[in-house]
């Protein structure tokens, strides 16, 4: 009964969080008020899955421009949230004031002002009316309180502030380094409200046009039942082990990461059924809350939706999805199997034991080689089912799609069968304790593996749009929510299908309207985030905090990486992942770049953007902020500093990754081999393993100082093994100047020459660094070269090769490179040893310790056999 009565309490406090942090914690008594929070989210769903589907250009009904479409979104958002989320924590829930009324109706009006004045706006661009300015002063400051009642004070702190600079930067009170002219009324409302360069720019567009259908293809699928089937099968496979419940946690909060788009929903969802059962075994309230804290901000790095991050990326860098993919699984992947062996570790200091006889090592391995062959099968699954359809389409012609599509239901209907003659699980902390096996629940619940392939199909095989993969994925999701219970019904020979329709009804339309829900704060945070970033292009403060980092960093780079990480956990504390991301990359990932160049380290861009995603998402683990850490601990009822402390410990080894990837982008696949990616996950994984066991003080037993030390120096050579030949061999040799053009005409193809330049920028700013420029094609003379491909004519004069004309949108031009800017000198990289080779001292220290380790086990096992002689 008390146990019962604890899941019942840690469920109510779940439900709790998720409604404060996601859906609106109001839920009003009158009918009026509950039909209003009932019908306007099921419009705002209908209304994105309309703009999503060919249907309106087909009828040439209710089409809109993305610009419009941004704006109606937003309205929806800022109408529920004044009427779904209360004022303050203790403002009444049963009702909504007249004042919240009055406030949601100028809200939306005002969010909506673009499409409903689009003519008289467009007539007029550029100087805009007294009315075009008062409704977007207005639409600010209710936007701001929108995302305090949806998302708390943190993000509409930093956008006030960022508000404040845009008007009273010019103020003598202002430092001088970061003072600029400040901006007028008219200037910056019309660059923040009354174009697209604001709060209606990239970010609310993706949030538009893709975020908000992934958002609502969780919900669905949540709503389906997939949660809580990807929780019982991970309970399955690993529940029985040493500390069972915490290595199901990771796997069951990745399997959650990749449907949800908040590490917070990720905890209170996994959470409450996990953290109970963590708690049951042994493990304290505070290691239960971030072991589950660390799994789920994992499950925000994790592709294929990264908290939506993904799709921003792809717009912010310039790169596909699928390259955005490739570049985030690798690290994903070993930071969860680190995790797992963290727990594994935990466990074993903590004298845990579990009820299976497999050794621990060789269950560990079977997981990793699970997890990695689940990868492969996938891969292979969608490789092959792409050329069928290429196949079928040359065979077929136009007759091929629908074929293909009718297939695929057959498929469903065949998988929900196999379903329907397992038992339905049994979803209770009890019920967890005593699951069917793997096997049995995997084979319940295959119908729902089925959208999560249609979605990877569309975007990794089609490289159709995300917009319009997520489009007919959720409709096939809405398909699966009105029939499985109908067909469960039929096929198990239940006279209740009907009911089962009727259910299935009721439970798209709860989807739908709990999808749109959810999206109220992230579209709040999208918009608030374009007031940061439009006062980022106004003021050009990225420039001003490049400076700010330089003069901290004593012009050191490992201390500015140091020192961008922090500020970026700073920015990120309090915001939502998604706004998160797109507050520390316009601030900070131009900090990255211009930094590393200036040091001869050209870093990829997506690179540079993962580095500062990953420390902005620790701040939802750090303290004192950690929202995801204060989740967690409601649920335990373990102290919120010790867990957000004890999670940041545990996430160090995510923590570490983007100063690896930053000097190591093998890292992330980019310019690998298959076989070299291979080699490169294989030896990363080794070294992610050694890393946390220096960290956690336990390899095959206890160690010592010493070997912490030493594991810790083995993790860090076998990730960056180019470290230790830089100290015998340089990367790179320096050609002077006036070898640019005999290098750029010798390079074969498609390669890049690195340049150093130097000189002042428009703004009067004094700029030396290092850029790849691109060469194009073989053949042709090395200033043809650098003209054709790089954009850029250079010319000696006084024995300096100078910048003589620069091609607007060229590639020079677009990284920066201005004109009568002076060549400073070539790197070419210099013929040197394999850095691999670096690996086979390294293995020898590491067989070292496990020589010393193994030898001091067995004596402690003999004395321990010893003493229980006596």
């Amino acid at each position: 009964m008390k146990d019962s009565d604890t899941s019942s309490a840690d469920e109510a406090v779940a439900t709790d969080l998720m409604a404060e942090a996601d859906s609106g914690a109001r839920e009003p008594t009158g009918r009026f008020n509950r039909s209003v929070l009932w019908i306007v989210p099921l419009l705002w769903s209908l209304f994105q899955l309309w703009i999503a589907s060919p249907i309106p250009y087909q009828l040439g009904l209710f089409v809109v421009n993305n610009a419009q479409a941004r704006s109606i979104h937003l309205a929806f958002a800022v109408f529920l949230a004044f009427t779904a989320f209360p004022t303050r924590k203790r403002s009444p829930r049963d009702t909504i004031p007249l004042t919240d009324w009055v406030t949601a109706l100028l809200a939306a009006f005002c969010a909506s002002y673009l499409y409903l004045f689009w003519d008289e706006l467009a007539a007029r661009s550029g100087a805009p009316s007294t009315q075009d300015l008062v409704f977007a002063c207005i639409g600010v400051v209710l936007l701001l309180e929108a995302a305090r009642r949806s998302l708390g004070f943190p993000l509409m702190a930093v956008a006030a502030i960022f508000l404040a600079y845009v008007f009273f930067g010019s103020s003598e009170l202002i430092p001088d380094v970061i003072r600029w002219r400040g901006a007028s009324v008219e200037r910056a409302m019309s660059h923040l409200w009354l174009t697209t360069e604001g709060v209606f720019g990239v970010a609310l567009g993706v949030s538009s046009g893709f975020v908000f259908l992934f958002v609502l293809f969780g919900a669905l699928l949540n709503q389906a039942g997939a949660g809580n089937y990807f929780l019982s099968l991970a309970f399955a496979a690993l529940g029985h082990l040493r500390g069972g419940p915490a290595k199901a946690a990771v796997i069951a909060s990745a399997a959650t990461g990749l449907i949800s788009g908040s590490s917070i929903a990720n905890v209170v969802t996994t959470g409450t059924f996990t953290i109970p059962l963590m708690k049951k075994v042994g493990f304290s309230p505070s290691k239960a809350g971030a072991i589950e804290v660390s799994s789920s901000i994992n499950g925000v790095l994790t592709p294929p939706v990264m908290g939506a991050v993904a799709f921003l990326m792809t717009e912010y860098v310039g790169i596909s999805y699928v390259e955005v993919v490739k570049t985030a699984i690798l690290p994903a992947a070993i930071s969860y199997v680190a995790l797992l062996y963290i727990v594994h570790l935990e466990a074993i200091k903590m004298g845990m034991t579990g009820t299976s006889s497999r050794s621990p090592i060789r269950v560990m391995l079977s997981t990793v080689v699970a997890i990695c062959g689940g990868i492969v099968i996938a891969g292979s699954v969608l490789w092959l089912s792409g050329r069928a359809v290429d196949l079928l389409g040359t065979m077929l012609g136009t007759a091929a799609l629908p074929i293909a599509i009718a297939a695929f239901l057959a498929l469903y209907v065949l998988a929900v069968r196999i379903g329907a003659r397992r038992r339905d699980l049994d979803l209770s902390i009890d019920g967890m304790q005593s699951l069917p096996p793997t096997k049995e629940i995997f084979m319940s619940g295959l119908h729902y593996l089925l959208p999560i392939f249609l979605l990877m199909y569309l975007l990794m095989v089609e490289r159709k749009s995300p917009g319009f993969s997520a489009f007919w994925s959720t409709s096939f999701m809405l398909l699966v929510l009105l029939t499985q219970r109908p067909l469960k019904a039929l096929f198990r020979g239940e006279r209740e299908w009907v009911t089962g329709m009727s259910t299935g009804f009721r439970e798209a339309i709860d989807g739908l309207i709990e999808g749109a829900r959810n999206m109220i704060g992230l579209a709040c945070a999208m918009a608030v985030a374009g007031i940061i970033v439009g006062s980022v292009t106004l003021t050009g403060i990225g420039q001003v905090m490049a400076e700010f980092v330089q003069f901290l960093s004593g012009g050191h780079l490992m201390l500015m990486l140091v020192f961008v990480a922090l500020i970026s956990i700073v920015l990120g504390m309090g915001l939502p992942t998604t706004a998160n991301y797109i507050v520390v990359s316009s601030l900070m990932a131009g900090v990255v770049v211009e930094l590393s160049a200036q040091h001869g380290l050209v870093v990829p861009l997506v690179a540079v953007h993962m580095f500062v995603f990953y420390f902005g998402i620790m701040a939802d683990v750090t303290p004192p902020v950690g929202l995801a850490s204060f989740a967690a601990a409601a649920i335990s009822g373990g102290d919120p500093l010790k867990t957000g402390f004890q999670a940041f410990f545990y996430s160090i080894r995510t923590a570490l990754l983007p100063f690896l990837f930053i000097f190591n982008t093998d890292l992330l696949l980019i310019d690998v081999t298959w076989y070299h990616a291979i080699i490169v996950f294989l030896v990363a994984t080794v070294a992610m393993l050694i890393f946390a066991a220096g960290t956690m003080g336990h390899f095959l037993t206890r160690s010592r100082l010493w070997e912490s030390t030493a594991l810790i120096v083995i993790a860090l050579s076998l990730f960056r093994p180019g470290f230790w030949l830089d100290q015998f061999q340089p990367e790179w040799t320096h050609e002077p100047p006036a070898e640019i053009f005999a290098l750029a005409e010798a390079a074969p193809d498609d390669t890049s020459l690195r340049v150093g330049f130097e000189g002042e920028t428009l703004d009067g700013n004094f700029v030396s660094s290092t850029y790849l420029l691109p060469l194009g094609q073989a053949g042709r003379s090395g200033a043809d070269r650098l003209s054709q491909s790089a954009g850029i004519d250079l010319v000696s004069r006084d024995g300096r090769v100078i910048v003589e004309r620069i091609a607007f949108g060229g590639p020079a031009e677009q990284k920066g490179v201005d004109f009568d800017w002076t060549v400073t000198g070539i790197e070419v990289a210099n013929d040197r040893l394999p850095k691999e080779l670096f690996y086979l001292p390294t293995f020898a220290v590491l067989g070292l310790v496990i020589v010393i380790q193994r030898r001091r086990k067995r004596r402690q096992a003999a004395t321990g056999d010893a003493l229980s002689a006596i």
